[in-house]
This record gives structure tokens, C-alpha cells and sequence, in this order.
């Protein structure tokens, strides 16, 4: 976190700089005024004056009692043989002690003790080991040595004997007494190498009992070292016996009060008496529950889940998965501005921010596996290719953008059409020195806008055809809008370069107020003069795309499985549904399994632009197919499938889940509760589309908007012109999520059907100052809302009574204000802060109120505090939210 300097931190805590480092003096913290304080430092003035006014800083409580209730009705039969309604109550307390200082210390040094002796021992048993082994090795020796004196002898004793009988004997009698010699020396060579491998044994059984002993006495130190950590572990949350006995005494009470009277009069045992014999004979009577038999620990932080949330999902359905209460999520959607139900259901971005916003880690699922199975049953061979770029044609009315197409195919498509007019989307593909292009003409920017509002990249390039006779006119500027919110490159076709009143300066002039700066003065926008009545540069304009196209690398596999994108559907009187595709990646087949959108079928036939038959289309290829179940919508997915059956299957799952993701997403582009447009870090956007009768409006309105931006809020203009609202200026503000403005200006019947479908916020204005305040008030409660506490109430305490149920309780005089029952306390000795909690009871004479005012007498009890004295204030204090503004 960032450091602050000494004022500003006296600044946000209310006190002088002064004060502030008198007291980081006494907290042995040299500052000067102008110093940097850093996260520890002010963590270790927070800890001295905790102590210094009688907490215990950040050691936390030495003491923390748990208590819970339970409440029951049992019918018991009385002596008349009628049922009577009998109310139980279980309380049940747990009282969780912390070690002191002292006794922290007396465990260190017992447990040192307790290693010092293991280590003692560990030497002893080595040194014992030693000593034992020195003595066998002495034993041996002497035996060894007892032994070779021994045979010595012997041999020297019988030569002496045989040197003698030699002297007396014959020839063939000294012979035979020389190989009895020999023999009996081989025998005793013979004994002493059994002597030898005895004695080898046996060193080897002893090395081997030693062994085992040192593993027996490693695995014993080895257990006593777990369970001395198990001890220590244990040690830190122990219960109190007379914890356990309350306990008990609260379990053998629930259970007496389910039997009869006489079983009542029998089980009349004190709890220890129960709990002694239970452990003596372990039979007939009564044993802690297994609910005691281990102490409950207190979590120490939030659980954090994995929260899988699909396309939509209740609020009830969120909370569960998040494992909190509903009442949760819904106070956490009302912070966020959403007013909702436990029942309501809610859109996939929705429910992510929630679940963030609550520090959960959010997955995105979709709930329907089979469609996730069929799509990835899809498979593309081959590595990524090379791709023809596609490419829409934009301009204002009666510029030139059929007649340039026309000129590019050699076709004539303009004169077929109404009053010159283009009717539908048309998709042409051309080839040009060697490489291909494939066009889409539209009318206006209708599907262009509708496409991207349903996340489909159908267009790589946009040329903007504009006529150097008219210059810039709104449907221009409205087509440089929409390309630049797609993100799509633009290259400028001047047109009509043959009339004598064409000025392709005054084009370049106009473009560039709007951003669009030629390469010449230092843009990236590529300008090309052109005439398509008689050909005049669209050499140039098809060398322009193509130089385009290889900047942007544009790739994608030409074998395998088709995927594209609808660019247009309609119903066909004796064909049925007809599709315009735009295959993206693969080969599209004659006979292909299609699932489009919220439709299926097996492709019948399919047809080129002009008409023709053809059995195969791969990336970039625009055709239209015929074998659909319906008519897609514009934008949708074309993806082709292996299993008829299961694209079946899908495409009933995705009408079922339309409508409700439908109504989730009506919660769109509100102006109440513009904060779900977030831009990057904590700043909100407000997108606006702005509409007005003249120029001079428009200018005027967009500097206000854009002046009211702060570094939270930002006001962005997606959109404006003058005139009414089209209905494109709603579909654009569809895509962009924005809000629509009009001032002194109405939306057609085209532009209200749009808003209706979509859910837009639509505003009429006729006096520009009421426009900037509103959007000035809807940006101020976007504002991040200011908290701070106010003092409602202050009582003196006058005496203390001891409760044995509550406490202390302290008779007070409320002398100012007025003491609120649910307000939050703090108790003040000496005018300095001792304990901040809430009240327990708050009584005036034997009455429960839920206030006290002023001049008036009360009992006070406070919740969890008992060193209340006399001659201490109460502070009663309220936090209240001020609302911020711009």
C-alpha cells in the first residue's frame, strides 16, 4: 500500500500534527512533520495506544465465549391422560481462554526441558552402546589371547613328547607318528576355522540386535516429538470443565423433559455425578454426546469458493453456491445499485460481478454439456493459411458504394435494384491479381452494428465510400462511429472524381475533424481517389485493401469443419429459410450437419452470389444455404456438426434458454444505475448517444457532458448528429450500451421498436441545462458514497449493579442526546476511548425501551464488557452516509 506523510494522516483521523507525533514519540517512533509513515508504523502506533488505552492491541481478547440457544416444544401426557405443550430450552456456552504471557513462557520452557531430556537420553543410550561394545571387543581379546597361549603351549608339550618317542623308535614307528602329526594338525586347523566363522556369527547377530535397537529408540523419539506437537496444537483452544459440565447439564435437561415425570424424579443427578459414573462403569448411564467431545474452532477468515455460474441464475441459486445467505447477495446487489428478489433471476455479467465483488473466484460455465460435447466433436485438419480479407462498404446515401462494387464484379447491381437503392445484404467475392476479396454491401449499417452487438467479427476492413462533390454528410460520420467502436481499419474511397465539382481536399478537411487523418499529414488512414463510373483508381482502392490485409495477417484453416457467421436470412415463398453464410474457418460441404444459432438442418444446396450451384466453400466464401429448420438471426454462429440428433438437442436447449437470458439482460443501459459499465481500475463510464435539431446543440451539449468528467466518472460520447433518432443511433447505442439523448428531437418508429426490444433508456430534453443536471446527478451516485459517525447520545455512569445473568449493569443519567437500544457504544473513562462494542440491555425501571432521552434515569447493560465503573460516559454514535457530488 502507499505511504502517507504525518498531516495527511492527522488530516484523516481528525487530530493535529502535533499530538500525532507526541504520540508516535511515546510509541518510540521518531517523526518529524512532512515524514512518510509506512503500513508498519502505523500498525505499531495503533498497537501502543490500544494498550495505553486498556485494550490488549494486537494480541487480540485473552478470553472469548461462544453461546447458543435452542428452542423446542414437547408434548408431554400429565397425570389426567391429557397432552400438554411442555418449552424447552438448550443453552449451550463455550468459553475459549488465551494463554497468558506467564503461562506461554512456563510451555517454552517446559517443552526445552522436555528436549533437553530426549537429547540427554539419545546421548546416554549412544554412550551405553559405546561402552557395550568395548567390553565385547575387551572379552574377545582376552579370550583370543587365553587361547593362542593355550595352543602354544599344547604344541610345545607334544613336540617335546614327540622329539622323545623319536629317539626311541624305529624307522617305520617314527613314520606313522609323523603322519598322526600331520593329521592332527589338519584337525586342528579344521577347528579353528569353525572357531573362526562361530565367532564371525556372532559379531554379526550382535551388530544386528544393535541396529534394531537404535530403529526401536529413533521411532519412539519419533512419536513422542508428534505427540508433543500435538500437544502444543491442542493446547492453544482448550475448553473449561466447567464448560463441559454446563453442557451437560443443559443435554440431561432436554432429555428429562422428554419422558415422563417419574423418569424425571430417577435422572435427578447432578451432571458430574453423571459424568463419574458414566466413565466408572460405562453402562446405564448417561455419556457426553459426541458433540462435546471436541471444541469448536472459530474460523479465522472467509471461506472462499469456486462459485461455477452459467448463462443465468437466481439470486437464491448464486447465494447457495457461494455458501451465504440470500439476504446477503441481495444487500450486496442493493450497494451495487440492483434492486432484486431471492427469486430473480439475473444474467451471467451480473452474477460474476457479485460474486467477485463478495471475493469469491468466479468460473464461467454453460450448463448444457451436450452442446459443449457437439462443439467439441469439431475438429480442423491442417495448419492456418492465408485468408481473402472481407470487406464493408460504408457511406452516406447516393455516394457510390453499389456503383463501386459494380464497377469492381463487371456486373450491373445497382440498376436492378429500387430507385437505386440497395435492399439487402449483399456478399460478392472478386479476385484480383491473383488474390481474393470478398465484399459485403449493406444497407446503411444496420447489420453491421447488429453483428458486432452480437459478438460477431464478420469484417476485417472498412471502406468508406464518400463522394468529393458532398464532403462528409451524417450517415458518413455515423459509419467512421461504427467502424471505430469495432475496432476495424478504415480506408477512404473518395468518390466521383470525374465531376468538375469534386474537391477531395475538403473530404480530407472534414475526416480529419473526426479523428480520420490522411497518411500524407501524418495519419494511418490510407485515402484513394476514385470514379466508379469510369473506373478512375480502383486499382489503386483493391491494391490499398490487399496492403491492408497483409498487415492485419489474416489466417485461418481451409480444411476440416466449417465455421462463419450469418450475415443475413430471409423466408423464400418456395425454398423455405435461406441463409447468407460467411464461412471463417474450414469447408463448408454440400450435405454438412449446420447448427445455427437457435436452429439446425442438413445444408440441401448452396448458392453462390450469382445464383449458381456450387458443392464447397471455404474461409472468407460467402454462400447461401438452404435446409435450415427456421430463419437464424443476423450475427449468429454457423458451425457445422457431426450428429443430426444432437444438433437437434441443442438447438431446442438454446430456445429454451433465450427468453431468459432475455429478460437477465434487461437490467442493460439504465441511466439510474450506469455503474455496471466499469471501466479499467475504479472509474465508471457513461455511454452516451446524442441526438439534437441543430449542430450548434450538439457542439454545446458534448462539451458540457465531456467537462463533467471526473477520475471516477467519465462521460463518453459514442454517438451524435443532428436529426432524428434512427434507427441505427439505437443500435448503435445497443452495442455500446449507451443511453440515448435526444434534444428537441423524437425517435422514429423504426428507432422505438429497436429501444423497446433492447430495453434502452431513452430521454427527450428541450432545455439543455435540465440534460446536464440530470446526467450531473446520475454520475453523482456513481460516486463512491463517504461514511462518518455522528454522536447521538452521551450517559453518565451514577452506580453499577452485579446481574448474575448479564453482569455489570450500570445505572445511568442520559445528560445529553439520546441513547438508542441498536445503536453501536463506546465507554469512556477519563475522556479516553476504554471499549467500543454495542449494548446488551437497555431497561427503564423493569420495562425493556428501545431509547432513553435525555434528563432521564436507565439501566445500561453492555454486551461482553463488565469492567464498567462509576464515573464513566457512555457514547452512543450512528454512521450515516454522505452523499458525494460533483
Amino acid at each position: 500500500m502507499a505511504e502517507v506523510n504525518v498531516e495527511k494522516l492527522a488530516g484523516d483521523i481528525g487530530t493535529t500534527v502535533d499530538k500525532l507525533l507526541q504520540q508516535f514519540d511515546q510509541a518510540g517512533i521518531a517523526k518529524k512533520a512532512g515524514d512518510n509513515v509506512t503500513e508498519a508504523e502505523k500498525a505499531k502506533l495503533l498497537d501502543h495506544l490500544s494498550k495505553s488505552h486498556g485494550g490488549t492491541g494486537s494480541d487480540g481478547p485473552a478470553r472469548m465465549t461462544l453461546q447458543r440457544k435452542s428452542k423446542s416444544t414437547l408434548s408431554v401426557t400429565g397425570s389426567t391422560g391429557k397432552a400438554k405443550a411442555v418449552q424447552v430450552e438448550v443453552r449451550k456456552t463455550r468459553t475459549y481462554v488465551k494463554k497468558s504471557a506467564i503461562e506461554q513462557e512456563q510451555e517454552q520452557q517446559r517443552l526445552a526441558a522436555e528436549e533437553a531430556a530426549r537429547v540427554a537420553e539419545q546421548e546416554k543410550a549412544a554412550q551405553e552402546a559405546a561402552e557395550l561394545k568395548a567390553k565385547q571387543d575387551a572379552e574377545r581379546k582376552a579370550k583370543e589371547d587365553a587361547d593362542r597361549k593355550a595352543k602354544e603351549e599344547a604344541k610345545r608339550k607334544a613336540d617335546a613328547e614327540r622329539k622323545a618317542k623319536q629317539q626311541q623308535m624305529t624307522p617305520e614307528q617314527s613314520a606313522k607318528s609323523e603322519k598322526d602329526r600331520i593329521e592332527a594338525e589338519r584337525l586342528q586347523k579344521e577347528a579353528e576355522e569353525a572357531a573362526l566363522k562361530k565367532a564371525e556369527e556372532e559379531a554379526k547377530r550382535q551388530a544386528e540386535e544393535a541396529r534394531k535397537l537404535a530403529e526401536e529408540n529413533s521411532a519412539r523419539w519419533k512419536k513422542e516429538e508428534e505427540e508433543r506437537k500435538k500437544r502444543e496444537e491442542t493446547a492453544d483452544h482448550h475448553l473449561t470443565t466447567s464448560t463441559y459440565a454446563r453442557e451437560a447439564e443443559d443435554v440431561a435437561d432436554a432429555r428429562d423433559e422428554q419422558g415422563t415425570r417419574r423418569a424425571k424424579k430417577k435422572k435427578k443427578a447432578p451432571a458430574k455425578d453423571k459424568f463419574a459414573a458414566g466413565k466408572g462403569r460405562n453402562k446405564g448411564k448417561l455419556k457426553a454426546p459426541t458433540s462435546l467431545q471436541h471444541g469448536f474452532q472459530k474460523p479465522t477468515a472467509d471461506v472462499k469458493n469456486e462459485v461455477r455460474i452459467s448463462e443465468t441464475i437466481t439470486v437464491a441459486e448464486l447465494a447457495s453456491r457461494m455458501a451465504v445467505k440470500g439476504a446477503e447477495v441481495v444487500k450486496t446487489m442493493m450497494k451495487m445499485g440492483d434492486m432484486v428478489t431471492i427469486n430473480q433471476v439475473i444474467d451471467q455479467e451480473t452474477a460474476q460481478l457479485v460474486a467477485e465483488e463478495m471475493g469469491h473466484k468466479v468460473i464461467i460455465v454453460k450448463e448444457n454439456e451436450l452442446e459443449q460435447t457437439v462443439l467439441n466433436d469439431r475438429h480442423e485438419d491442417g495448419k492456418s493459411e492465408p485468408r481473402a480479407p472481407v470487406v464493408t462498404v460504408m457511406g452516406h446515401v447516393d455516394h457510390g458504394k453499389t456503383s463501386t462494387l459494380d464497377y469492381i464484379r463487371s456486373a450491373k447491381v445497382a440498376s436492378g435494384e429500387a430507385g437505386g437503392i440497395t435492399q439487402h445484404i449483399g456478399a460478392y467475392h472478386v479476385e484480383t491479381n491473383g488474390n481474393m476479396i470478398t465484399f459485403l454491401d449493406t444497407p446503411g449499417h444496420a447489420a453491421f452494428t447488429s453483428m458486432r452487438a452480437r459478438g460477431a467479427k464478420a469484417t476485417d476492413i472498412v471502406i468508406l465510400v464518400v463522394a468529393a462533390d458532398d464532403g462528409v454528410m451524417p450517415q458518413t460520420k455515423e459509419a467512421v462511429q461504427h467502424a471505430r467502436a469495432a475496432g476495424v481499419p478504415l480506408i477512404i474511397a473518395v468518390n466521383k472524381m470525374d465531376k468538375e465539382g469534386a474537391d477531395p481536399d475538403r473530404v480530407k478537411n472534414e475526416l480529419a475533424q473526426l479523428d480520420v487523418i490522411p497518411e500524407d499529414w501524418g495519419g494511418d488512414t490510407q485515402y484513394v481517389h476514385i470514379s466508379a463510373k469510369t473506373g478512375l483508381g480502383i486499382d489503386d482502392l483493391l491494391e490499398a485493401v490487399l496492403m491492408q490485409s497483409e498487415l492485419l495477417e489474416l489466417t485461418a484453416p481451409s480444411e476440416g469443419m466449417a465455421a462463419g457467421v450469418v450475415i443475413e436470412s430471409r423466408l423464400d415463398k418456395g425454398r423455405g429459410p435461406v441463409a447468407s453464410v460467411l464461412v471463417q474457418s474450414g469447408t463448408l460441404n454440400q450435405g454438412d450437419i449446420v447448427l445455427c444459432g437457435l436452429e439446425y438442418g442438413r445444408v440441401r444446396a448452396m448458392k453462390d452470389e450469382n445464383g449458381k450451384d456450387i458443392k464447397s466453400a471455404g474461409p472468407s466464401i460467402p454462400v447461401e444455404i438452404l435446409g435450415l429448420s427456421g430463419i437464424p438471426a443476423a450475427g449468429d454462429e454457423a458451425t457445422v456438426v457431426k450428429d443430426e440428433r444432437k444438433a437437434r438437442e441443442v438447438a431446442l436447449y438454446r430456445q429454451g434458454k433465450f427468453r431468459d437470458v432475455k429478460l437477465a439482460r434487461q437490467q442493460k443501459a439504465k441511466l439510474e444505475n450506469m455503474f455496471t459499465n466499469m471501466a479499467e481500475g475504479d472509474v465508471s463510464e457513461v455511454n452516451v448517444v446524442l441526438k439534437a435539431d441543430v449542430q450548434g446543440s450538439i457542439e454545446a451539449i458534448s462539451d458540457s457532458l465531456t467537462k463533467l468528467s471526473t477520475d471516477e466518472v467519465k462521460v463518453k460520447i459514442v454517438g451524435s448528429g443532428v436529426g432524428g433518432i434512427t434507427e441505427t443511433d439505437a443500435t448503435l447505442a445497443a452495442a455500446s450500451n449507451a443511453i440515448v439523448v435526444g434534444f428537441n428531437v423524437r425517435a422514429d418508429a423504426s428507432a422505438r421498436k429497436v429501444i423497446d426490444t433492447e430495453n434502452l433508456d431513452l430521454r427527450y430534453y428541450s432545455v439543455i441545462y435540465s440534460l446536464i443536471e440530470e446526467v450531473k446527478q446520475a454520475m453523482s451516485g456513481m460516486l463512491a458514497p463517504e461514511f462518518k459517525q455522528e454522536i447521538i447520545g452521551l450517559a453518565e455512569v451514577r452506580d453499577v449493579f452485579k446481574s448474575p445473568k448479564i453482569g455489570a449493569i450500570a445505572g445511568c443519567m442520559v445528560t445529553e442526546g439520546i441513547v438508542k437500544r441498536s445503536a453501536p457504544i463506546r465507554v469512556l473513562r477519563e475522556n479516553v476511548v476504554i471499549y467500543e462494542g454495542e449494548l446488551e440491555s437497555l431497561r427503564r425501571f423493569k420495562d425493556d425501551v428501545q431509547e432513553v432521552r435525555n434528563g432521564m434515569e436507565c439501566g445500561i447493560g453492555v454486551k461482553n464488557y463488565n469492567d464498567v465503573k462509576v464515573g464513566d460516559q457512555i457514547e452512543v454514535f450512528e454512521t450515516v452516509e454522505v452523499q458525494r457530488s460533483l
